[in-house]
């Protein structure tokens, strides 16, 4: 057997149970980031690899744009705990590159870190024929940390923000279409190379007992609530008309884009479970952090696997391979900087041409 057939998450498997229980580790490999204990504090770590060629396209992204995303990776991953981030260190392997270049790129790191007020202490550089960054960081869960493994069958799905932004982004990026407006354009591609991290409304559904199973969307809504299903024992159903997208979105995607909302990943949105009764307390953190969370579904016994609703009410597998770093490519391989590969090669159903919500849960 080879990497190409144990697959990426199957390499990540082997290690966690190659890897012996330590003192202190409270949970270790398999979530969004480890937890340890200190005399003092709970600890959070996390780290995020951005390969040249894999992960980004030097002809499209901007070093700073770069500098921006590579911190962001890590800061989610920190948000998907409930945890608030700390400390970072910076390991970058650069090519012979113009100095403005490697500035641009630490002052795109340092903007953000400003802005999430986490310190740069250390990290390695090195020579390389390609850009390689590499984010270590760690936080502190204060709250308690929400795993992936809390959902309960009956619990609310709910996101943040919009999805398939970012993979629509990198679609107009390798296939450019002429008849997209600049300004659609250049919002879908921002939100590929420039987004955020929910860092502040992970911490506030921690704080407030309320995301029992929380992720980040960095690998595809199917993919990643695939995770909390598998590591929650349950199954789930998504009602494809509550998925939320931007306005942009709606005027750019056809019915082959589906797939960008369904399985295309970086888009950083929290994706997370809450009891039936805490839909008043998930509006209020919507109000408070600013930012929109949208209930798409519902947990169900695991025995019903991952389900997608139509708006004709007609059920389909939620299934999705996502992206596999060791996996054979696909017929149709996805471009450089993808999360995630095509659901499959049948049509997609359109979606409804859906605005986002402002504010508050919405699908309540």
């Amino acid at each position: 057997m080879r990497l190409r057939d144990l697959g990426e998450f199957g390499l990540i498997d082997l290690i966690r149970r190659k890897t012996p229980r330590t003192r202190g580790v409270r949970l270790g490999i398999g979530d969004d980031a480890a937890r340890v204990s200190t005399p003092e504090d709970s600890l959070l770590f996390t780290s995020d690899l951005l390969i040249e060629g894999v992960h980004f396209n030097l002809d499209w992204i901007s070093m700073r744009d770069l500098g921006h995303k590579s911190l962001t990776a890590s800061l989610s991953d920190i948000a998907a705990m409930g945890g608030r981030p700390a400390y970072f260190l910076l390991s970058a392997a650069l090519p012979d590159v113009a100095v403005q270049r490697a500035a641009a790129l630490v002052r795109g790191i340092h903007a953000l870190a400003a802005e999430h007020r986490v310190a740069l202490v250390g990290g390695d550089t090195c020579a390389a024929d390609r850009v390689i960054i590499d984010v270590f960081l760690a936080g502190f869960a204060p709250y308690g940390a929400v795993t992936r493994g809390g959902a309960r069958v009956g619990d609310d799905i709910y996101v943040t923000g919009t999805l398939g932004d970012s993979a629509l982004g990198l679609t107009l990026l390798s296939k450019p279409r002429p008849t997209v407006s600049a300004r659609d354009r250049n919002y879908l591609v921002r939100r590929h190379h420039h987004p955020t991290a929910r860092v502040n409304t992970g911490m506030q559904l921690a704080k407030e007992g309320l995301a029992r199973a929380m992720v980040d969307v960095s690998d595809g809504l199917a993919q990643d609530l695939g995770h909390i299903c598998r590591a929650s024992g349950t199954g789930a159903v998504v009602r494809q008309d509550r998925v939320p997208l931007s306005r942009a979105f709606g005027r750019v995607a056809g019915a082959d884009d589906l797939t960008c909302a369904l399985a295309g990943g970086e888009d950083y949105e929290l994706l997370f479970t809450a009891a039936g009764d805490a839909r008043q307390g998930v509006e209020r953190v919507a109000r408070r952090t600013g930012v929109p969370i949208t209930r798409i579904g519902e947990c169900v016994p695991r025995k019903q696997g991952l389900t997608l609703v139509d708006p004709r009410g007609e059920s389909t597998p939620l299934a999705a391979p996502g992206y596999d770093h060791f996996h054979p490519a696909p017929a149709n391989p996805a471009p450089v900087g993808s999360a995630a590969p095509p659901l499959d090669s049948r049509p997609p159903p359109s979606f409804p041409r859906k605005r986002e919500s402002r504010g508050g849960a919405a699908g309540s």
